[in-house]
């Protein structure tokens, strides 16, 4: 190959040779335009993860000049993170996170930990939502710099070095919160208002809810037709407000956030049967946490409250929908206690009026006054067995459960608060009480949440599975004496309540009997079933506080190592203490076998099996 215009020579293997350690690196950048080419828009996640993967190779040329175009990329999308986690700013081109402060998907590349995703889209919103309120303090000058210093210093393909990075980020920011916007008195405020409306602390208050609600039924549903025969979210609302009438809650300024809402739209008119209600029960539909969602008014019922900033830094979603589920636990539970308690008073008031025409006796003829008065003794027995479960379980929750944990609660956050507010007067003294800082705090919370859904059995499906049921016998039971005019027995001038022709007993006393006696039976082996199932869980079942509501939302985030010190501090100390929900469990079998009335049926109906079995 002549090359020059005085006849010398190149050979062509010599340029051959001198561009041979160019193929391979000219075949990969064509492979990558080929593949770039291939789509038409590219998000910077999974850009920087093929480019990464591409730099994982044995050719170091190749490695080399990859490895430099991702970190040419990584640097570009380390600008928007820059300024959506440090100025709150989101860009117009390609954003990471939409108008919501959620992250796009395809934003982030898989090497940044899905901790660290969650970080970034807290601080992200948390230094918008401060931007946006121009009247509130600002954000320190030198901590945006701090930040942006750490940022310049990391790239996310160094995942153990990026992840220290936004996790300090997300300390500091938290810490930041804490003492200028989210203080001490919003957090006790929040705390006090769950604790009353969620957890029924309020009892007038709560009382108030459901009978308006029974009102409302009652006005809106017995209607054949018209506009107003239907229950919509605003009549419940509006109800909200007519039960806060002449109660500690009617000043509260916290009333106006809380809201009912009917996921699955306005109610109309129903009219059910007062048959065997428990036939569809027997077989539990799939667990879930609100298996009480529908049991106040007959639809799936959400119980709401509306977090503004910047409350809601401290509470998640979760933390609300495990709030949520207890409200529409303890609801159900008070609710049929009162209606049981307003069918022992019907049924008081039926007998003394009867007995002021018969005397000591139940009245009727000779043949139908033994089973007339079988199915009055029956009656009443149902009704204190209903009134003893339901007062015993009641009793156990709100005093042993949720009074507990709450008083430990307001303690923990005053030991902490007092312990950060008084400066270290020996530096050789040892610090015992770790400060309260803004992570600490959410740890507490969500450990004092989970040890309420454990305290209240919510946790444990199959013992809910009972319990739902025999909240439907009690209602199914309480309907029947209300159809019945408020007594179990039939008035005795009633048609059939005294035998006609041939027939010893009147047709309408067998007919009550055989209901109540099948009601009876029905709620005795529920309440068995009960108690042998809460006996079992002490032992088969552990008492964690891992619920599935809140599910370590802020315990599993990563956080910096002296906030994870303190964290783990606060959650051992408090799970050090399961040994006493274990030992309300226990108050809790000992209150219902009173006087051995389960005790003493389990071993009857074990020694009678114990017979038969030896007759064979």
């Amino acid at each position: 190959m002549n090359t020059s215009p005085f006849g010398s020579f190149v050979p062509l293997s010599s340029l051959r040779a001198t561009f041979l350690e160019w193929d391979a690196p000219l075949a990969a950048l064509s492979l990558l335009m080929e593949e770039l080419e291939a789509e038409e828009h590219w998000r910077p996640g999974p850009l920087i993860d093929m480019l990464l993967t591409r730099s994982r190779t044995g050719i170091h040329r190749v490695a080399d000049i990859t490895s430099r175009l991702s970190v040419a990329v990584q640097r570009v999308w380390r600008i928007q993170l820059t300024a959506f986690i440090v100025h709150g700013s989101i860009s117009t081109v390609d954003p990471l996170a939409a108008e919501n402060f959620t992250l796009i998907d395809g934003s982030m590349p898989s090497c940044v930990s899905a901790q660290s995703q969650e970080s970034i889209a807290y601080v992200g919103r948390a230094i918008a939502t401060i931007k946006a309120a121009k009247g509130q303090k600002q954000l320190p000058q030198s901590l945006t710099n701090a930040h942006s210093s750490l940022l310049e210093n990391s790239l996310p393909q160094d995942q153990h070095a990026f992840d220290l990075v936004i996790s300090q980020i997300r300390t500091n920011v938290s810490e930041w919160l804490w003492l200028n916007v989210l203080t001490q008195k919003d957090v006790e405020d929040v705390v006090e208002t769950l604790a009353n409306y969620f957890l029924l602390r309020n009892g007038e208050f709560s009382l108030s809810v459901i009978r308006e609600i029974e009102r409302l039924k009652l006005s809106r549903l017995t209607l054949r037709s018209g506009p107003t025969s239907m229950i919509r979210d605003q009549d419940l609302n509006l109800a909200l407000l007519r039960a806060s009438l002449g109660t500690t809650a009617q000043h509260d300024p916290a009333l106006p956030h809380l809201r009912f809402s009917l996921p699955s739209g306005p109610l109309r008119p129903l009219l059910p049967s007062l048959a065997n209600a428990t036939s569809s029960s027997s077989t539990p539909p799939a667990m879930s946490i609100d298996i009480f969602a529908s049991h106040l008014l007959g639809t799936p019922l959400n119980f709401t409250f509306d977090v503004s900033w910047p409350r809601d830094l401290f509470l998640h979603p979760a933390d609300l929908s495990a709030y949520g589920a207890l409200f529409s636990y303890l609801s159900a539970l008070r609710k049929t206690h009162v209606r049981v308690h307003t069918c022992w008073s019907s049924l008081s008031n039926a007998q003394r009026a009867r007995r002021r025409w018969t005397g000591l006796g139940e009245g009727g003829t000779v043949e139908d006054l033994e089973l007339r008065r079988k199915s009055l003794r029956c009656g009443w027995g149902i009704v204190r067995d209903m009134e003893w479960f339901l007062d015993t379980l009641l009793g156990y929750l709100m005093t042993d459960v949720i009074d507990v944990e709450f008083r430990k609660l307001k303690a923990l956050l005053a030991e902490k608060v007092s312990a950060a507010a008084e400066p270290a007067s020996d530096s050789q003294t040892p610090v015992t009480t770790t400060p309260l800082d803004f992570t600490t705090l959410r740890a507490i919370h969500t450990t004092y949440l989970d040890r309420l859904l454990t305290g209240c059995l919510l946790t444990n499906s199959t013992l809910m599975s009972i319990l739902r049921p025999i909240l439907d016998i009690c209602e199914r039971f309480v309907a029947q004496v209300e159809r019945w005019g408020g007594d179990v027995l039939p008035a005795l001038l009633f048609e059939g309540s005294l035998r006609g022709g041939n027939e010893k007993v009147g047709d309408l006393v067998k007919e009550r009997w055989l209901i109540v006696a099948e009601i009876n039976e029905t709620l005795q082996k529920a309440l068995d079933s009960f108690f042998e199932q809460l006996a079992l869980s002490i032992s088969q079942q552990p008492f964690t506080t891992t619920a599935d509501a809140s599910k370590s939302v802020i315990l599993n985030t990563s956080v910096a190592n002296q906030t994870t010190m303190n964290v783990s501090r606060v959650v051992k100390g408090l799970d050090g203490e399961l040994g006493e929900v274990r030992r309300h469990v226990e108050h809790l079998l000992l209150r219902l076998d009173f006087n051995g009335g389960f005790s003493k049926r389990r071993e009857s109906a074990e020694e009678q099996t114990k017979n038969i079995l030896a007759d064979l």
